[in-house]
């Protein structure tokens, strides 16, 4: 992932998606040939050179000054995590010397934490989505037809994202899979601008936009959009639909792993469904799940 080709294709993303009369400039007269507000109505919008913003998003300056990337993002009414991407890829750190990944586990502590929380969905995923580890509840509601224990192994880890878009279990399993697909991928975008050396990364990327016309697509329009709670529609093979509230949590360290977990509303159709398959985990006969995906990502 070439920072400074992201940085040109990102702005240019931006810019297509504002009329002039969006940010109050007469609308021009002539046929554009693309759509949107050309470099030098942005450029004086933010108060900047054409030359500068021009070498900008040519990739050929890489020392913009915080005024005017901040100038460039009022003028293309950037979200709060757009500005934070267009920071990283604008600024990106100091290339660092290529190394062989070591793989990552989840903590013991972390581990002892979310099998206590027997009631609730729980997963550890490292900063690309790939699985440490999950309870027996996360494993069910997410991925009953994986082998539970696949995060052990580094090379048999399911990843999340790669499940969403290749993995028709998955697909199945969200009811609103379109929306869930565009927010799993801006996340990613997200993460890919303030992570540029990871090759891991990269290549995770690379392989989703060969398999996936969906993911290339929706790679192509860069969205950019942190995803740390809010709330899925399931359709499980096992107990039907749910709606459920998720957090995202972060932990302290620089690991880049996060706790995923899962609640019902109390009192909901929803919890009674999450009940019933927490005891269909725990049965020693749990009910065979009706669906005829079988693809391990």
């Amino acid at each position: 992932m070439g920072t400074q080709s992201e940085l040109g294709d990102f702005l240019r993303s931006r810019r297509a998606r504002l009329r002039p009369e969006d940010v109050g400039l007469p609308p021009h007269g002539t046929r554009r040939r693309v759509p949107g507000l050309r470099r030098e109505e942005l450029a004086l919008l933010a108060g900047v050179s054409v030359t500068h913003y021009t070498r900008l998003e040519q990739g050929q300056s890489t020392n913009a000054s915080e005024a005017v990337l901040d100038a460039i993002a009022r003028a293309l009414r950037l979200s709060e995590d757009e500005c934070a991407h267009l920071r990283d890829l604008a600024r990106p750190s100091r290339p660092r010397r290529p190394q062989a990944a070591r793989p990552e586990h989840a903590r013991t502590n972390l581990r002892n934490l979310i099998n206590a929380m027997a009631d609730v969905p729980a997963v550890v995923l490292d900063r690309r989505n790939d699985v440490l580890a999950w309870n027996p509840l996360g494993h069910a509601l997410l991925a009953g037809h994986i082998d539970p224990e696949s995060p052990d192994s580094p090379s048999q880890r399911p990843n999340l994202t790669r499940m969403l878009f290749l993995d028709a279990h998955t697909r199945e399993l969200y009811t609103e899979w379109e929306e869930e697909a565009r927010t799993a991928l801006a996340a990613l975008r997200l993460t890919a601008g303030r992570h540029p050396d990871d090759r891991a990364l990269a290549e995770l990327i690379g392989q989703l936009a060969m398999k996936s016309t969906e993911f290339a697509a929706l790679w192509s329009r860069h969205p950019v959009r942190g995803c740390t709670s809010g709330a899925k529609r399931f359709h499980h093979p096992l107990v039907g639909p749910m709606e459920l509230g998720f957090e995202s949590m972060q932990l302290s360290d620089p690991s880049g792993q996060r706790v995923l977990a899962y609640s019902a509303e109390p009192g909901s159709p929803s919890e009674a469904a999450l009940r019933l398959l927490a005891t269909a985990t725990r049965s020693t006969n749990p009910v065979t799940p009706r669906t005829t995906a079988r693809t391990t990502p």
